[in-house]
């Protein structure tokens, strides 16, 4: 505890800011060593001012750190500092690490990791395809992380769970104050399967201003940050943005053209951001970093969208490939494909049955992207 507590010590003190945190433990090995060194040694590092060099010497742990650090602990949480070998290699790598993270569960020391976030308010569409590309993402060895929001960021960890992979939650908040309160029961699968981490106290509220904070590490713990559905003004851009600042890859899901929910993701794309169709596109651009598990069978698994499909009869294949990714009411499709409504029906029932079609609520179907 004593070790640590020299961390969240360093940490309180006034005009030591994530940068120089960093600064000042590479030069001087760890914080303890900081709070010993003399004042014209800590004021010979940039960026350390005459006043801040005499507040490091002259420092005392206030009784507010010390409770901070001992119901951390009392909880069962970990921290994690940026010196441990558990903590995220590509983290360590960006301009401004978190000194130590809040840890509930297990946080894997990885590289191979990557993030899927995107709007709160998303479609079916949107929850079902990053359901699916974190499934198979989990199922290639990835670790997926996302910031455990409503819509998109849930369906990221729900997936990753689902392909039988690891996930992390990175939270705006503190772990005793977790937001939102409705993924509750998310965060308790997740922190048994990997690991709901944060840069805030115990306590710390979801602040509007925790977030972009919260998003650069998502970015910066991953090699490549994935958008799902993001409007032109949606937070998700600003993950993007950092991970290209921190010379991570971006990729962007396309949607369609009448949706301003896939407006941002559509301005990512003409701004040189991957499009993503299927796993595929993401394990292309991050091969070199990626190490292939085998399966049963002695070779990588094929993502979804390559892997044989069932024998299609031609009107079955005509009817299949006229099927949008969004909703489509059947007689409606009809008339497009100037096709009877129940010899239609019909068919796409027989499609549905073969696992290719989803049928939703009044007659619409779509491709069944599971």
């Amino acid at each position: 505890m004593e070790s640590l507590l020299s961390w969240f010590a360093l940490k309180s003190v006034p005009g030591i800011g994530n940068h120089l945190f960093k600064r000042l433990v590479e030069r001087f090995g760890s914080p303890a060593a900081v709070f010993e060194a003399p004042v014209k040694m800590l004021a010979d590092v940039e960026g350390v001012s005459p006043r801040v060099a005499e507040r490091l010497r002259f420092h005392r742990v206030s009784d507010a750190v010390r409770t901070e650090l001992e119901r951390t602990l009392e909880r069962g949480y970990t921290v994690v500092t940026f010196t441990d070998p558990h903590y995220p290699p590509l983290l360590r790598e960006i301009h401004d690490p978190p000194p130590y993270l809040y840890v509930r569960g297990t946080l894997d020391a990885t590289p191979q990791a990557v993030a899927l976030v995107g709007s709160r308010m998303a479609t079916d569409y949107g929850l079902r395809t990053t359901r699916r590309l974190a499934a198979e993402l989990a199922g290639e060895g990835f670790l997926v992380v996302s910031g455990m929001a409503l819509g998109i960021d849930a369906a990221a960890h729900q997936g990753a769970l689902m392909g039988g992979g690891r996930t992390v939650a990175v939270l705006g908040s503190g772990l005793d104050n977790l937001y939102p309160r409705e993924n509750r029961k998310l965060a308790d699968r997740i922190a048994q399967n990997g690991a709901v981490v944060t840069e805030f106290a115990l306590t710390d509220e979801p602040a509007a201003h925790h977030f972009p904070a919260r998003n650069r590490i998502i970015s910066g713990m991953t090699q490549g940050t994935v958008v799902v559905e993001a409007t032109r003004r949606s937070g998700s851009l600003i993950t993007a943005r950092l991970a290209a600042e921190q010379n991570r890859e971006v990729f962007a899901v396309p949607g369609s053209i009448q949706s301003f929910k896939s407006s941002g993701t559509h301005t990512l794309i003409k701004e040189g951001a991957k499009l993503v169709e299927h796993t595929g596109d993401i394990l292309e651009e991050l091969r070199g970093f990626v190490q292939m598990q085998p399966t049963s069978e002695g070779r990588r698994a094929m993502p979804a969208a390559k892997r044989s499909a069932p024998p299609l009869s031609g009107e079955e294949r005509r009817i299949f490939d006229a099927l949008e990714p969004y909703p489509e009411q059947v007689d409606a499709l009809a008339r497009r494909l100037g096709l009877p409504s129940g010899e239609l029906l019909a068919i796409l029932l027989q499609l549905e049955l073969k696992g290719l079609v989803r049928q939703t609520p009044g007659a619409h179907f779509e491709r069944n992207d599971k």
